[in-house]
């Protein structure tokens, strides 16, 4: 009976001051969190804008080719049942 007594005041202190804090605390630090974009999300958002660019440019160039050297290739693609802009039927 004499542990309980021991451990009723610091019980008691833990409840009312760390806890409350413990928990504004916890939940501040998670609202930080989800508030922004970290640098390293930034950076790995513009390292893919910057292939997503690449790879328009790199479309236009071979589709401006194959318009030059086979004028029909979009007909045989629509021939052939499948959206031009998805690949799909």
């Amino acid at each position: 009976m004499e542990f309980w007594k021991f451990m009723f005041v610091p019980t008691i202190l833990f409840l009312v001051i760390v806890a409350p804090m413990w928990i504004t605390m916890h939940y501040r630090s998670v609202n930080r969190a989800s508030r922004g974009l970290t640098h390293e999300d930034r950076e790995s958002i513009e390292h893919m804008l910057v292939t997503v660019d690449k790879l328009t440019d790199r479309i236009e160039a071979l589709e401006s080719i194959l318009d030059a050297d086979h004028r029909d290739w979009r007909r045989q693609v629509d021939r052939q049942g499948r959206d031009p802009h998805t690949g799909k039927e």
